[in-house]
């Protein structure tokens, strides 16, 4: 949590409400700031549909919201529900910070985001099938060979491979953001060991606990049912002579950023947590070590990096993966959650192609469209960014969690100059997009309520259907003026509804 958001909770833990409004004042104090809001209008009017929500939020008591806000910190820190921050000076492990106020989407618009997903996700599962046997759209001019062959995320070790089912992307979070023109609009796209939706059930959780009269008389689409659909998937893909499958959760252990979500996944789908000594070789299975002896497992969610797998295979100093894993992988006796090698589509500079992917593999036009994007791996676009760096945001090709990317509006002249030589040293690993003007939220900040930036992360899974559940995680940056929502760096979460349209009830 920011250290601004940290000061506003801990006035409001000592009981500081002198100068806390009622609901009515804060609402009539809320600002836009000249940024699309995703409650309000410009003049202050609520945007359809969430007339209701501005109503209870006038109508609340002195000091009610700042009350509430207390009562859900106070649940997250009894219910355990933390992250972790590598190379933080106070700990490794952090309460996860939560905004009371929640963030509405229409079903009507929800529906379109639905179907946006399920095309991409089509498109982008036969890409990387692609890749590891024909490669046809680099064959046909669609896509230039060497995006492929310089790829970090691609492994060239499973050319040939056909995964249980022909998934290889199982599991997907994909970025989404709202631009200034009300556009929803894909940032990046997450296939590897996507996290986050833990918190997209605790955070519902929570404000059931804390709020439930916001819910009343409202029809909001649950998203209680995710870890029942995580594992009728794995089921799915399990190799199909299995019967009865046994499922397992692979952590690298207690120290990784997203521990709790492990912890909490296995739980909730009642398999086993293990780490990568619990697992072992034998008779061309895989084995679970248990007190009774070694049990065979069939299908491994696993929430370790490629690389970590099996060092038998990839990398050779790996401690967390499991020495013969991806032969037996490749003979068919056990299934990968998310299938090893689908970092070749988790690439930004690939995110650039994926609109003539969806135009190759499935001949239709993308519904939900990407962020203008510069390739600096081309002559062209590269100089473009090059001479317009103090406009753009300039991102590596294969770095998550908001780091190593330049916020070229707000850079210092040393750090444009440093991104400049980067950029011309390995062009390959960079992509340039214009600074979008993302969307915001009333946010709880001390006592005022403020406009937050957001993005939204819906959770896609791809087994026997496409489910995706409803909303997924609003990420919003706490600090004030700040666009890096990532937990990592001072953001944190909102609850996300989907609103049944009247019709629908």
């Amino acid at each position: 949590m920011s250290q601004e958001s940290d000061q506003g909770r801990m006035q409001q833990s000592q009981g500081v409400e002198s100068a806390a409004l009622r609901g009515s004042d804060l609402i009539s104090n809320y600002d836009c700031n000249g940024f699309f809001d995703e409650m309000f209008h410009a003049d202050g009017v609520p945007r359809l549909g969430l007339e209701f929500l501005a109503d209870r939020l006038r109508g609340l008591p002195l000091g009610e919201l700042q009350k509430r806000q207390r009562a859900a910190d106070h649940e997250l820190l009894n219910m355990g529900i933390t992250f972790n921050v590598y190379g933080h000076a106070s700990g490794t492990e952090k309460v996860w910070p939560f905004d009371l106020i929640p963030r509405v989407i229409q079903e009507s618009e929800w529906r379109m985001v639905e179907s946006g997903l399920k095309q991409r996700i089509r498109a982008l599962n036969m890409f990387i099938d692609d890749m590891y046997h024909d490669q046809k759209i680099i064959r046909d001019g669609v896509l230039p060979e060497y995006m492929i062959s310089s790829s970090k995320g691609y492994l060239k070790q499973l050319q040939g491979m056909n995964p249980s089912r022909g998934i290889w992307c199982h599991i997907t979070g994909t970025d989404l953001v709202r631009g200034g023109d009300g556009q929803i609009y894909v940032l990046e796209d997450n296939l590897r060991c996507p996290s986050g939706v833990s918190y997209v059930i605790e955070n519902r959780e929570v404000m059931k606990r804390t709020f439930p009269q916001l819910f009343e008389g409202r029809s909001i689409l649950p998203v209680e049912s995710y870890p029942e659909q995580l594992l009728k998937m794995l089921q799915y893909v399990a190799p199909t002579t299995v019967r009865d499958p046994t499922v397992v959760v692979l952590t690298p252990g207690i120290y990784n950023s997203a521990y709790f979500e492990h912890c909490f996944l296995a739980q909730q789908m009642g398999v086993e947590l293990v780490q990568g000594p619990d697992l072992v070789v034998h008779d061309g299975y895989v084995c679970m070590r248990t007190t009774r002896g070694l049990k065979r497992v069939d299908v491994i969610y696993r929430r370790i990096d490629d690389d970590f797998l099996d060092p038998a295979v990839l990398r050779p100093d790996s401690a967390l993966g499991v020495r013969g894993l991806m032969e037996v992988y490749r003979n068919g006796k056990v299934a990968l959650v998310n299938a090893p090698g689908t970092g070749v589509a988790d690439d930004k500079a690939v995110y650039a192609y994926v609109p003539k992917m969806i135009r190759y593999y499935l001949s239709e036009e993308m519904i939900l469209p990407n962020v203008p994007t510069y390739m600096c791996a081309d002559p062209q676009e590269r100089q473009y960014v090059l001479d317009h760096m103090d406009q753009l945001v300039i991102k590596p090709a294969n770095e998550s969690g908001g780091y190593g990317i330049l916020l070229g509006p707000r850079a210092t002249k040393e750090q444009l100059a440093t991104y400049r030589e980067l950029v011309q040293s390995n062009p390959r690993n960079y992509v340039a997009q214009p600074m979008l003007a993302l969307s915001t939220v009333p946010t709880l900040c001390g006592d005022a309520l403020e406009g937050r930036h957001v993005d939204l992360r819906p959770y896609i899974l791809y087994g026997e259907d496409i489910y995706i559940v409803p909303g997924g995680l609003t990420r919003v940056a706490l600090v004030k003026g700040s666009l890096v929502v990532n937990s990592s760096q001072g953001g944190g979460s909102k609850d996300t509804w989907v609103l049944r349209d009247e019709l629908n009830r």
